[in-house]
């Protein structure tokens, strides 16, 4: 899939989003980059991971540009599940690759990036629907050992000790559904809106002197010892980039290094309003829901007292329209008592994944930076992706060196290929999931 077919794509999958349907962006959108500009930093993508890198360079003091081909939160940033979460996709990768102790730090920071979620709310006002709570939920007799060992993993191995164990008769008193074996709770983790929370951020970024251009598609980056930034109306001259664009971002990465991760389209659907009783009766407490099945469901009552269920992975990018009855049913299948509620939102977007599912931070030169694969982590993940790439530009490099050494396998064939090849390789999972 080429760059143009996927932004249309995504244009397509994002025209009925109860985020853009319920969210305030401003009456105008920032200027088009048009002329020569000048800045010591210029970072590529205006979604959570661009809009932190920017926050935390400002607050170094350093001059900062964002460029972005569409606008704030237009991709994953704008249109996600809402879950902001500790730890990472496949948490035993990250301990493979970085023996214990390295992943006890990388937990330690994924810990940091949900506080610096709650601080930023605070500090700057954004009215995002934050709510504390994450269930993690088991369906099949197979997966309970299963999350049982990774809460003990996180308690005893990577240093996190917040979780609680929920059995059957506990986790069905949370949730009023049968199809849970078991669950294990965290108080720190939860769920917001993302496209306040990162609309709040451009804000924030603008408020604390970033600049910020919409609708400039980088065209490429002229490396070197003071790299620039072309887009078709202007260019940015700075000391260093930084690319943040995840699965949209096209060619502006090496080869090598794009081909790293693939989109990944899930779905949402948001559900008539349910009323503050009947939405509270769901889930207790208004945690965010997620099963540990590979091929996951994850939900969550919203502000407005809508239940937003998603899930049904895809490399292919099929509509919310055609997905959107599966999705109900899959629903249903949780919720029976729901079978009588409206869908009125679908939506879907793409998630950059890494075929081991962990994050991958790397340079392409000492003064160009990327940050891509958060594999469904990023609501939290990419505050300290942008914190780390910030010390790393100010000659702290500790943080930054320790993601970097986390190995990835390129996908499979050019872009053209990827797709199918994905699709083969979901369609054996699902068969796995089936038993």
């Amino acid at each position: 899939m080429t760059n143009d077919s996927l932004d249309r794509r995504a244009d397509a999958l994002a025209r009925d989003s109860y985020y853009e349907a319920t969210a305030s962006r401003p009456l105008a959108d920032d200027p088009m980059l048009d002329g020569i500009h000048e800045a010591d930093v210029c970072v590529i993508g205006a979604g959570f991971a661009g809009l932190s890198v920017a926050l935390e360079c400002r607050a170094r003091g350093l001059s900062v540009i964002v460029v972005d081909a569409h606008r704030p939160g237009w991709g994953a940033s704008g249109r996600n599940g809402g879950q902001t979460l500790v730890g990472f996709a496949k948490d035993e990768v990250i301990e493979k690759q970085l023996g214990l102790d390295g992943a006890r730090a990388a937990w330690a920071m994924s810990v940091e990036g949900v506080a610096l979620v709650r601080e930023r709310i605070a500090r700057y006002g954004i009215d995002c629907d934050f709510t504390p709570g994450y269930l993690t939920v088991a369906t099949k007799p197979k997966r309970v050992p299963d999350l049982r060992a990774w809460m003990e993993a996180a308690s005893s191995r990577w240093g996190y000790g917040n979780l609680s164990w929920l059995d059957t008769d506990a986790i069905r008193a949370r949730i009023a559904s049968r199809n849970y074996l078991a669950g294990v709770y965290d108080p720190l983790s939860g769920h917001l809106h993302p496209l306040k929370y990162c609309l709040g951020l451009a804000d924030a970024a603008r408020l604390e002197g970033a600049q910020l251009f919409a609708h400039s598609p980088v065209l490429e980056v002229v490396r070197g010892s003071r790299p620039v930034v072309r887009t078709a109306t202007g260019e940015v001259r700075c000391r260093f980039v930084a690319a943040c664009g995840n699965a949209t971002l096209g060619d502006v990465l090496p080869a090598e290094v794009a081909s790293r991760i693939a989109p990944i389209a899930s779905y949402i659907v948001a559900t008539e309003p349910l009323g503050r009783e009947r939405a509270n009766s769901l889930i207790a407490g208004r945690a965010a829901v997620c099963d540990n099945n590979f091929f996951l469901d994850y939900y969550r009552v919203a502000a407005d007292h809508r239940l937003l269920f998603g899930g049904r992975a895809s490399s292919t990018g099929a509509s919310p329209a055609q997905l959107g009855e599966e999705i109900r049913q899959r629903m249903t299948g949780v919720f029976p008592q729901l079978s009588d509620v409206k869908i009125e939102f679908a939506w879907g977007g793409f998630v950059d994944v890494t075929r081991n599912r962990a994050p991958d931070f790397g340079s392409i030169d000492s003064n160009y930076y990327y940050v891509q694969g958060f594999s469904g982590h990023g609501v939290a993940l990419t505050g300290v992706a942008g914190r780390v790439v910030a010390q790393a530009m100010a000659g702290e490099t500790g943080a930054f060196d320790l993601f970097a050494k986390l190995r990835h396998a390129r996908f499979p064939g050019g872009p053209a290929f990827r797709g199918p090849a994905l699709e083969l390789g979901m369609l054996y999972h699902r068969i796995r999931e089936l038993f």
